[in-house]
């Protein structure tokens, strides 16, 4: 695991190339805010308690399956890390993001279901939300850090720092017949 290990080696203040240039506001919730955008205030929020039919609106508005919503809120009880984006306005705020990841706790971390409304695509708001959560995710001394990408998103990925395994191990899955 050489390679994990050089990869996230660096120090979690740094900033990398890929990093966005916005200011970060922190409330006394723990929520984090984007200034600088022409939508509003744009925040970041840890908090679990979601409504599940925002989400579903949400996952509706990229084009995502239906999920049972007691089945969401299990998956949101047993994630390690819930993350949401929102756009405020005013005393209005919207559901605009969304990614949550799995864990053991002391050394890996699966990232899944990140969505981005699409009215919010394209704007830098989805790798500000993947950057905030694997800064969350390295907070907790967490240093292996994977995700499953769909083939029209892998670069994206790519831009954040993920690659292919550079080991060569190959992922493997079980489904019910």
């Amino acid at each position: 695991m050489g390679f994990w290990k050089s990869f996230f080696s660096g120090s979690e203040t740094s900033s990398s190339p890929t990093e966005i240039a916005l200011e970060e506001f922190v409330d006394a919730r723990g929520n984090t805010s984007l200034a600088g955008t022409t939508t509003g205030q744009i925040c970041f929020s840890t908090d679990r308690n979601i409504d599940l039919y925002e989400l579903e609106e949400l996952c509706d508005s990229v084009g995502w399956s239906r999920r049972p919503l007691r089945k969401v809120k299990k998956a949101l009880e047993y994630s390690f890390l819930v993350v949401t984006m929102w756009e405020v306005r005013g005393v209005n705020r919207r559901l605009i993001g969304f990614s949550r990841a799995t864990s053991d706790h002391a050394f890996n971390a699966t990232v899944w279901d990140v969505v981005v409304h699409p009215d919010f695509q394209k704007s830098g708001l989805g790798k500000a939300l993947m950057q905030y959560l694997i800064r969350k995710l390295r907070r907790e001394d967490i240093s292996n850090i994977t995700l499953f990408a769909d083939p029209h998103v892998v670069d994206f990925y790519r831009n954040l720092g993920f690659m292919p395994d550079p080991e060569g191990i190959k992922g493997m899955f079980w489904y019910p017949g």
